[in-house]
């Protein structure tokens, strides 16, 4: 297969995952014990990994905190001032996130807000960086991604209410090689609490 037909075959794969999640009728921990194998089993063979060939070779899975269903949350996205942040990506060029709303959520026994951001262009997708307390200690320094739904990481409504499971928290392609160049959480999404969920810093 091209580049390009393995990478389509990576999107769909990942789209998948996020299908079965939204639609599984397992338990919470069980649907997520399901998912991070099939990430797994992407970042260990897949030739679009994140990962370079060395770092497949020894791959013996990524680290995650354990499951915690206090942090699959779930909020009603409220009107936000918009504004179009410019991001310059290396490979990419410019890229346009756009804040579309904000979400208020109670996290470790404080509330905080995160901004919901559309990533302008063609399509177009919903994004939601954020760095919390845990970054550059448990979790990669800089920040972790919820949802980006271009890239099929989209976790569905319950209703009305978008579904914020950090659970399912991953980092960015950067936190694997410094071949990759991605988007970080502005300022505005940088929480002061811990959010120990999700996956951790990654370790070759």
């Amino acid at each position: 297969m091209t580049e390009f037909e393995t990478l389509l075959d990576y999107r769909r794969t990942v789209a998948q995952l996020y299908h079965d999640v939204r639609t599984s009728t397992l338990s919470p921990e069980a649907t997520w014990a399901r998912f991070r194998a099939g990430r797994d089993a992407l970042f260990a063979a897949h030739p679009q990994s994140a990962l370079g060939p060395a770092a497949r070779a020894r791959f013996g899975g990524l680290r995650y905190f354990p499951y915690d269903p206090a942090l699959r949350l779930t909020a009603r996205v409220e009107p936000a001032e918009p504004e179009t942040t410019v991001v310059a990506l290396q490979a990419d060029g410019p890229t346009r996130l756009r804040r579309c709303g904000r979400v208020r959520l109670t996290i470790a026994g404080q509330a905080v807000t995160l901004a919901l951001f559309w990533v302008e262009g063609y399509g177009g997708g919903l994004f939601l960086p954020f760095r919390d307390a845990t970054a550059g200690a448990n979790t990669y320094g800089g920040g972790r991604y919820l949802l980006d739904t271009i890239k099929g990481a989209d976790l569905g409504h319950a209703g009305d209410a978008l579904v914020l499971d950090f659970n399912y928290a991953y980092n960015p392609s950067c936190a694997y090689d410094e071949r990759w160049h991605c988007p970080l959480a502005p300022a505005e999404n940088r929480l002061p609490v811990p959010v120990a969920a999700g996956e951790m810093a990654y370790s070759s």
